[in-house]
């Protein structure tokens, strides 16, 4: 089944690969004044400083899905982030609104960890052990696997609701199923108070589950995805950056594993974690667990505080970064040329199914 219908065309002519960096922001620049309040430019935290500076705004996904649902006027809405925010911001937008995402390329490599053929396997294979679950999904996932989520009674997440979205689920008497960042599911529901005894994994790849203890005993059951990002935080960059700044406050995001979650100070989403910084005291000292994009920004915010990267050699989100001023000033030209490109439409039936999923998150956010 097609997740969405797209007008493509991701092959830059040679005028945007061959501009200068000046050229390109000019062009921006003139094309976002001559459109005005058409035009709504949505960035994410972890977008490149040259595409970060032309957002009207910046957030995490939540905040960007609810920013395209309120926005009633804008014609046109470039989205600076991946496939699958894209795909939620044209679900939640109204019909003569069209939203672009620059480069088709720009994925998500933890979203691709889980397809509607699998799913339905793992589904099949769980409600047979476990009886009655309940589906949530992150919402770093296709709208696809957001429509079987939604037509199961289940709900979309984000890092920032998570705990309320997970509470809400257990407190339905099922067991969870929670897809596809295993990391952030963990994490979350541990600190809800769920044992890590008490939570299985579904291997995808093997299309086994993973459990050793009581069926009954069992209360999440977690997909075995992850996002390469934070996959490059280990303990050992938490026990060297205590051994080097022993009034460090560490904190990272819920999508790193529980080794490093466990010996950090806090975990939380990225607005969690901008929010420590800046509400923090003046001269305290703090190490980021997160995209280096952002906490490059961080640390030339905040010149009053001592800010770290837990890795300051991780590589940054690299389907995200395929968004770069080239793609951006392509995009917002061929708006002004009426000649749109990359629009992304999902399909009715897919949307209908899906946003009874990010329905009930942004009820219960």
């Amino acid at each position: 089944m097609e997740t969405v219908k797209l007008s493509t065309e991701n092959t830059l002519p040679t005028y945007y690969l061959e501009a200068s960096k000046e050229e390109l922001e000019q062009r921006i620049s003139k094309a976002k004044e001559t459109l005005g309040d058409r035009l709504l430019l949505l960035s994410h935290h972890y977008q490149k400083d040259e595409v970060v500076k032309f957002a009207d705004e910046t957030g995490d996904s939540l905040q960007l899905a609810q920013s395209a649902a309120k926005n009633k006027k804008a014609e046109y809405i470039i989205f600076c982030g991946v496939h699958f925010m894209a795909e939620t911001a044209d679900m939640l937008t109204e019909d003569f609104q069209k939203v672009i995402l620059p480069d088709l390329d720009a994925g998500c490599t933890m979203a691709d960890m889980v397809d509607e053929a699998d799913l339905e396997l793992a589904w099949n294979k769980l409600t047979e052990v476990f009886g009655d679950i309940l589906p949530l999904t992150y919402i770093n996932s296709t709208a696809a696997v957001k429509a079987f989520v939604g037509d199961h009674g289940g709900a979309t997440v984000t890092s920032g609701n998570a705990e309320n979205i997970i509470t809400w689920a257990l407190n339905q008497g099922k067991k969870v199923f929670f897809m596809p960042d295993q990391h952030l599911g963990r994490n979350v529901a541990n600190s809800l108070g769920i044992s890590l005894d008490d939570m299985a994994t579904w291997d995808f790849i093997s299309e086994e589950l993973q459990y050793d203890g009581k069926i009954e005993n069992c209360k999440v059951i977690l997909w075995d995805g992850f996002c390469a990002v934070h996959q490059q935080f280990t303990p050992d960059h938490v026990k060297n950056m205590r051994e080097n700044h022993p009034d460090i406050n560490i904190i990272v995001h819920s999508e790193c594993s529980h080794d490093v979650v466990k010996l950090s100070d806090s975990h939380g989403s990225t607005n969690n974690i901008l929010n420590a910084v800046e509400n923090a005291a003046p001269g305290t000292s703090w190490a980021i667990g997160t995209d280096n994009n952002l906490v490059g920004r961080m640390i030339e915010k905040y010149p009053d505080k001592n800010v770290y990267s837990l890795n300051p050699i991780s590589c940054p989100c690299a389907t995200m970064n395929r968004i770069e001023l080239p793609h951006l000033a392509w995009a917002i030209d061929n708006i002004l040329n009426n000649n749109v490109k990359n629009q992304i439409i999902v399909e009715d039936k897919i949307k209908v199914s899906a946003l009874k999923a990010l329905d009930q998150m942004l009820s219960l956010s």
